[in-house]
């Protein structure tokens, strides 16, 4: 980039870079084998396991992803023990 631009972007842009290329865990094999393919497709290149996954376009999961996952996990330990 040289002088252009401004340093704060450039540092934006270095963060979002380092974390779209850096490789992830996958959910399915527990590997740390998972890369991105292209804009919110990743794909898990472990031996045995081959999936692809969908989520953020620059990291894995998003935070608003997380949430929701956190709030599903909890409405059902709720309703687990209200069946109990």
């Amino acid at each position: 980039y040289g002088t252009r631009y401004g340093a704060s972007i450039r540092k934006v842009v270095k963060k979002i870079e380092i974390s779209q290329h850096q490789k992830y865990m996958c959910d399915f094999c527990g590997k740390v084998a998972v890369k991105r393919v292209s804009m919110g497709i990743w794909f898990c290149r472990a031996s045995n396991c081959q999936k692809t996954i969908a989520g953020g376009a620059w990291q894995k999961t998003t935070a608003s992803a997380m949430t929701v996952k956190q709030t599903i996990n909890r409405l059902r330990k709720m309703q687990l023990e209200t069946a109990d």
